[in-house]
């Protein structure tokens, strides 16, 4: 489980992230919406130590991130998983090593066996005969799988993504939401989404937490996301389905 609380972050003389606390449950996928500017990827650096907040605790099951000592937020840091919003994989790396990477920077396996770990969660992600290519011969559905794969070698408690969906076209978008919300549940990982997808909103938002202008305005979850009655979430809901409207004309 991950708590935060009382999240304030700035740049200068602007607030970008004005005392924000939520509660993020294993085997569920929780989604944090906004338009753009409106904080969520400020918060999702916050949660994984990239952006340190002005004040507000961070708790991985109990631990506060931001207090522990060093090897203390190491531990912590190898059991998040990430899956950045351009996959971020190694284009002079074939699909294989780009999977590898963590394991051959964090553990002390042997080759083989960092090889059969990575073989296998390329099979989960349906991704095996692809191993021995490169980012550059593999469709961008395709490398956000690599990315997820990359994302849960390491058997993670806590699994990130940043705009998952960005780029793709919306049937690739629902594959890779299902592959999320499958992993998710099948090894109950704690799941935190950026999205302003429409689809992922309605699809997998188990828990939805709404940011407008670095404040956090609603929480629910898809059955009771149209229901709302916040002015700011009807107007992002209608802009967010008449982009996905557009897209599948």
């Amino acid at each position: 489980m991950i708590e935060i609380k009382d999240i304030a972050k700035t740049f200068g003389d602007r607030e970008v992230l004005s005392g924000i606390s939520g509660t993020f449950q294993p085997g569920e996928t929780s989604l944090i919406i906004g338009g753009s500017g409106t904080g969520k990827s400020v918060l999702l650096k916050c949660m994984i130590g990239l952006i340190k907040p002005e004040r507000g605790e961070v708790l991985y099951d109990g631990r506060n991130f931001l207090t522990v000592n060093l090897e203390e937020q190491k531990s912590i840091r190898r059991e998040m998983g990430v899956l950045f919003q351009g996959s971020a994989l190694f284009d002079s790396k074939t699909v294989l090593e780009n999977v590898r990477f963590p394991l051959d920077m964090l553990t002390e396996q042997s080759e083989d066996e960092k090889d059969k770990q990575a073989r296998e969660v390329l099979k989960r992600v349906e991704l095996e005969k692809a191993a021995d290519l490169m980012p550059s011969e593999i469709s961008g559905g395709m490398k956000k799988r690599v990315g997820i794969a990359r994302a849960i070698v390491l058997n993670p408690k806590y699994l990130f993504c940043d705009e998952p969906n960005s780029g793709l076209d919306p049937l690739t978008s629902i594959t890779i939401d299902k592959l999320i919300k499958e992993i998710t549940n099948e090894y109950q990982i704690t799941t935190v989404v950026i999205t302003h997808d429409m689809n992922s909103m309605m699809e997998i938002g188990e828990q939805i937490m709404f940011l407008y202008e670095g404040h956090k305005l609603w929480e629910g979850n898809s059955d009771t996301l149209v229901k709302s009655d916040v002015k700011e979430l009807n107007e992002f809901i209608f802009a967010s389905k008449l982009i996905r409207d557009m897209k599948q004309k």
